[in-house]
Parts: C-alpha cells; structure tokens; sequence
C-alpha cells in the first residue's frame, strides 16, 4: 500500500464521496447517516442521493454525498474524491470514476484486487464480525474509518448521527463499531 496523507481536506468548492458495496451492506444508510452527521457543521453544505435498482437485492449498489462550504447546484456524484468499496464488485465498477489523486478505501476482506497501489485497506467485515459482534455494523465501521481519515466527519456528529439511526437495542454494538473502524484506520495512518 502506498504512503498514507494526512486528514483529507474538503477543498472550497466540492468534494464527491461515493459509498459502495452489494445490495444489502446497509451503504444507502450510511451515506444517510454520513450526510446527517457532516449536516451537523453549518459551515458546511451536503447532499445525499442513492441508486435503487436491482441492486437493493444483490450486486454493486451505491449511494453518494455531495460536500462543500459552498452552494450545491448539481446533487449528484461527478469525478469521486473519496471511494468507498465494500467489495470487488463495487470496486471494479466504481474505482473508473475516482479522480486522479482521490482516496479509495477498501474492505480489505473482500476486495482482493485493488487497481492502484494508494489506498487504505481495513478489515470492516471481519472486524465488525470479530470486534463488534455483528456483521451488519460493516458500514458502520466505515464510517468510523472515514472519519479519523478525513476532516469533513467528526468522530462525535458521526456516533451522534449513528445512534439517531441505530434501531433500538443496538446502540452500544453502532458506538463500538465506529470507535473500532475509527482506531484502526488511525494504525493505518501510524504505520505509513
């Protein structure tokens, strides 16, 4: 894996997230819950919109947010900033649209090509499996990744926005979840 950046920095004008893996990794509400969460800092301006199609029952689905410090006149996705790729799928289909120097994030459980050598692997399946107790946080480790990687997402809207989502009685699995994806992309970026 290449050398690690610092915090990724949302630029004045825009900056394209696009969340990615099968139907039913739970990325439409994490895109929600990332929007909700970046909604928190009035400085900032986002939008969030997703694609249902076949995907919602299996295959590469998506779900994009939309940041800046300034108006949004065109809600969707252009030229990515930051991928997220929950799969090989979502990773073959999605990574064309990464700009040249954008951040792609991989589970690295599952995605076992990727096509650069820059990028952050983290085990989110396996470590909400093994670490959270529950494999549907997958996405909820994401999240907790991103934001100890970029500037756009606090830790503390994330849990926030997380919790709000959380169905009751999960709370403490969704908190745990973003606090390990958050802890091991910080090991990434030490051991870089």
């Amino acid at each position: 894996m290449g050398k690690l950046l610092d915090k990724i920095q949302v630029p004045q004008n825009r900056f394209e997230v696009r969340l990615s893996g099968s139907g039913g990794q739970g990325m439409i509400l994490a895109s929600v819950i990332m929007a909700e969460a970046i909604g928190k800092d009035y400085a900032k301006k986002v939008v969030q919109t997703q694609s249902y199609g076949p995907e919602a029952r299996g295959g590469a689905s998506k779900s994009d947010v939309v940041i800046s410090n300034n108006e949004i006149y065109y809600p969707k996705a252009m030229k990515l900033d930051l991928l997220l790729a929950m799969t090989q799928e979502s990773t073959d289909k999605y990574f064309p649209d990464l700009k040249e120097g954008g951040i792609l994030v991989v589970d690295s459980g599952l995605v076992r090509e990727v096509p650069t050598d820059k990028y952050y692997g983290l085990p989110c399946t396996k470590i909400a499996r093994e670490e959270a107790g529950h494999i549907m946080v997958a996405n909820v480790v994401a999240l907790g990744a991103i934001a100890a990687l970029t500037d756009f997402l606090t830790r503390e809207n994330l849990i926030e926005a997380v919790l709000n989502r959380a169905p009751r009685g999960t709370e403490d699995k969704n908190r745990k979840a973003v606090e390990l994806g958050y802890a091991e992309a910080l090991k990434l970026k030490e051991g870089s």
